[in-house]
């Protein structure tokens, strides 16, 4: 719809202020099409008066509830979580500490000299735990405690359910 058009429906249902009944008046007596718009805007509203509205039976209601009783209810829906993503995810994190202690093991300097046992290991760990690296960490930690908290939330839900 326009706006004349909808400014003409609110005229006739009477949901206009004072100043905008003022404006629509002297459009409809100064525009012709407004005006002409505005007749079958109201032939139209009278015949919409003139229909009769079907009403339901009056077991409409009743009918309607024994309709849904009958269904079955409806049950909630478990989510089973894949145990190969919870491998993946456990592979992924076991791997990421062998190739860490690796580049320890790689970076550190070893020295066996008869029986005296020196063991030295030379690590520079400014050059890969900067803030940006803790921060990674922490962040990754943090997933996965609010995943293991959602994980006990759950069961402890499902426990009181059953």
């Amino acid at each position: 719809m326009n706006t004349i058009e909808q400014q003409l429906w609110d005229y006739i249902d009477g949901n206009l202020n004072d100043d905008q009944i003022k404006n629509i008046r002297k459009k409809i007596e100064s525009d012709h099409s407004v005006q002409l718009q505005y007749e079958e805007l109201l032939k139209l509203n009278a015949a919409f008066s003139e229909m009769e509205l079907d009403e339901p039976s009056m077991s409409f209601t009743r009918n309607v509830m024994e309709d849904v009783a009958i269904l079955p209810a409806p049950v909630a829906l478990k989510t089973k979580v894949d145990q190969r993503i919870i491998y993946s995810i456990a592979g992924f994190f076991g791997l990421a500490l062998v190739v860490v202690f690796g580049y320890i093991l790689y970076n550190s300097t070893f020295s066996f000299k008869e029986i005296d046992f020196n063991f030295k290991i030379d690590l520079k760990f400014n050059q890969f735990l900067d803030s940006t690296g803790i921060y990674i960490f922490l962040f990754a930690d943090l997933i996965i405690g609010l995943v293991f908290l959602d994980y006990i939330i759950r069961k402890k839900t499902a426990d009181k359910a059953s």
